[in-house]
């Protein structure tokens, strides 16, 4: 087990060193914090110190304060397990302290780390440092004095752009905007902290308490209009949540009341964030993303991940290139592979204009841009594939076309190249049927843009070795993607949980309730864009063909909606025609199309479910809720069959591949947080009065009944689809 540990070493030039460990990122738990404040209380009493530096070991400074902790209140509700970290050891031990404390930083200081080291009389860093205070991504505040001395030392505008979008900067900024004192080579970093120390000491360099700072704060007109234009900004990238609003209240505190009076109130506001709704569905969900690399029978039994260099992508459409540039962006080769050289060329100018973009956003140099597409080879056949670790399928959704490739492929490939196929809906049983190498057929679902959406559903079947599965998962994080492992079924775990949702939308609107009404309830939500929309955006073909899939499937309990096949006969395809539920037109936000009304009346008519002719009445929270509910009621059979390894990998695969707001933790999360016994009595009760497609589940039925949380782990699952 790696030491957590806090040391102090007392060199001949008086100074004392105090240095804390907790690989691997140095978080600042509970007993860190109780050693910082005995060691600088020691080197205070301690005739032989002069002055102290504040170090953290293995090359890292801190990541910040221990987010299990908060993880262990959200369990418990007991807000006495938080330190009171900010006056007692940042205020009172080290800025107050007797002695000049210089905090020696390198690698990286976010969230606490970054407090500890603003609380210090001085800054020297390392080149490269990150520097950041992310707490509002946690859905709290920074509470260790972050909100007061951040603006006091970089300048208000720079401090709230921080915090608020949770941003980091380098120390080369840092030092440019007076965060850092000095910038010095890693391996002299000690050695000139500890001199920067002796200097203050001796009064060859000022003595600062940032928190009795104001020069850079500016007058008290120009920051109340600046906190003014920052609210507003909040107001819009984060509508539903109170950590932007509050933590630009503490900071206005401070201002206007003295920085002491900021830190007391940051204090307060901070504790009571820790408890709200939003910090813990975020924190579920920061927790959610790191459960996923564990899977057992595959991360737990001492396999070895294989290198993955080269990788063949049978089709250059929308998904095969966006899947060729995520691999690319992260130095593994590539050989894409089409049926004739027009569509070659297409995929390969696909790919192009796909780093392109990432260059004008500047978010890549001009040079690895040419490096990345250097690593790129357009074929036409399989000649190549001899020397590939892995072949990834993305062509359209037709399984004799796919079971054709995967028994050329088989033949094509060397014995341990992994064979993937891109299919979202399709059951790999019947992908791999005529193939003889079960073992290493796997799904690699990616999401649309595939370069850009960070989610990776890895499809397991009975046969999928433990190895392939493992190895993917490890190509998985080298480009950037989340992998959750799910076992096979139609739609897999995101797409097969959320087939209700757009069905539900569309029961809606057969009811009466206005289609635009709908989209907007669940923007107020925290989607990004409503059900129809969503529907523009994918095209009508791929709603009509995934439709079809589901209803075969789930014959019981889909409803037949003929409101998008008198779309695309009327002449609209959506977003590809500029015409759709919404007109689109280059350069300008999507309009409602009254147009598009007679057409929903058409469908009304022929479904005819309106109860007695007449259009449903509904609060906006019903229309939510009739949408999610059967989201939540499919999430329930897809956790009794154990196509999830556990209840949070559908928690982080919603919001990675749904965009479900992340602040409400997942569907599962919320749906436990809104009671399972409301959604069930919803559930049954719509049943009732429109049909099966609202009839609650076995599953949800059983956990109600007993008292359980839906996330709870089964006691008693029938063999699990993702571990076998």
């Amino acid at each position: 087990m790696p030491v957590v540990s806090v040391t102090l070493e007392v060199g001949i030039d008086g100074v004392a060193v105090i240095a804390f460990s907790n690989p691997p990122v140095n978080a600042l738990a509970i007993s860190i914090l109780t050693g910082l404040k005995e060691k600088c209380d020691e080197a205070v009493r301690r005739n032989d110190v002069k002055a102290i530096v504040l170090t953290g070991k293995g090359g890292r400074f801190s990541g910040g304060f221990d987010i299990n902790v908060f993880e262990k209140i959200h369990r418990t509700g007991d807000i006495s397990l938080m330190p009171d970290v900010s006056v007692e050891l940042l205020v009172n031990t080290i800025e107050d302290c007797k002695k000049p404390i210089v905090a020696a930083v390198e690698g990286l200081a976010l969230g606490g780390g970054l407090e500890l080291a603003l609380g210090c009389h001085a800054r020297i860093a390392a080149p490269r440092t990150q520097l950041g205070l992310p707490e509002l991504s946690l859905g709290v505040i920074p509470g260790f004095g972050g909100t007061q001395r951040l603006p006091r030392l970089a300048g208000l505008s720079k401090a709230v752009e921080m915090m608020l979008l949770s941003k980091s900067i380098m120390s080369e900024e840092g030092k440019k905007l007076g965060l850092i004192d000095a910038i010095v080579a890693s391996e002299e970093l000690l050695k000139a902290s500890r001199l920067w120390a002796l200097d203050i000491a001796d009064r060859r360099k000022p003595w600062i308490r940032s928190l009795h700072r104001t020069d850079k704060l500016g007058s008290l007109s120009e920051a109340r209009y600046e906190l003014k234009i920052a609210r507003q900004q909040a107001r819009k990238i984060a509508p539903n949540m109170p950590q932007h609003q509050a933590c630009l209240d503490v900071i206005e505190e401070g201002i206007v009341q003295g920085g002491y009076s900021g830190v007391l109130k940051e204090a307060k506001v901070f504790k009571e964030l820790v408890v709200s709704d939003t910090s813990k569905g975020l924190v579920h969900v920061f927790f959610a993303q790191r459960a996923t690399s564990k899977v057992p029978n595959v991360t737990d039994v001492g396999l070895k991940p294989r290198h993955v260099k080269k990788v063949a992508v049978i089709g250059g459409g929308l998904m095969g290139s966006g899947i060729a540039t995520a691999l690319l962006l992260s130095n593994i080769y590539v050989y894409l592979k089409e049926v004739n050289s027009e569509y070659l060329l297409k995929g390969i100018r696909t790919i192009e204009a796909n780093v392109r973009d990432l260059v004008k956003k500047g978010k890549l140099t001009q040079d690895k841009a040419e490096k990345t597409l250097s690593m790129l080879k357009g074929v036409l056949d399989y000649s190549d594939f001899k020397e590939v670790d892995m072949v990834i399928e993305a062509v359209i959704e037709s399984v004799p076309l796919k079971q054709k490739i995967f028994s050329e492929i088989e033949k094509a490939c060397p014995a341990h190249c992994i064979l993937a196929t891109n299919t979202s809906t399709i059951d790999l049983n019947l992908v791999g049927e005529k193939s003889s190498s079960e073992d290493r057929i796997v799904g690699a679902h990616f999401f649309s843009p595939a370069h850009v959406m960070p989610l990776l559903e890895i499809v397991r079947t009975e046969k999928t070795s433990a190895q392939v599965i493992l190895d993917l998962m490890t190509v998985g994080k080298i480009i950037k993607k989340v992998p959750v492992v799910v076992g096979n079924c139609t739609g897999f775990a995101v797409n097969r949980t959320f087939f209700p949702y757009s069905q539900g939308a569309h029961i809606l609107v057969n009811l009466g309730v206005d289609v635009f009404r709908i989209d907007r309830a669940i923007r107020s939500f925290g989607l990004p864009i409503g059900p129809f929309q969503l529907q523009d955006l994918s095209g009508y073909g791929v709603f009509i063909a995934v439709g079809k899939e589901f209803a075969n499937a789930f014959p019981d309990r889909t409803f037949q909606s003929p409101l998008v096949e008198l779309l695309v006969k009327s002449g609209r395809n959506g977003k590809n025609n500029g015409k759709g539920y919404y007109i689109y037109e280059k350069g300008s936000t999507p309009k409602p199309d009254p147009s598009v009304l007679p057409i929903i009346e058409e469908s009304r008519r022929l479904t005819n479910i309106m109860p007695h002719g007449k259009p449903i009445s509904v609060t906006d929270q019903e229309i939510v809720e009739m949408i999610l509910f059967p989201v939540v009621n499919e999430a329930c059979r897809v956790l009794d069959e154990g196509v999830v390894v556990r209840a949070s990998d559908l928690d982080i695969a919603s919001v990675l591949g749904m965009s479900f707001p992340s602040y409400r933790g997942g569907i599962v999360f919320w749906a436990d947080a809104v009671g399972p016994n409301h959604v069930y009595t919803s559930l049954k009760k719509w049943s009732q009065l429109y049909g099966n497609f609202y009839k609650p589940s076995k599953f949800l039925e059983e956990r109600v009944t007993r008292g359980i949380p839906l996330s709870a782990p089964a006691s008693s699952s029938p063999a699990s689809k993702s571990r076998l």
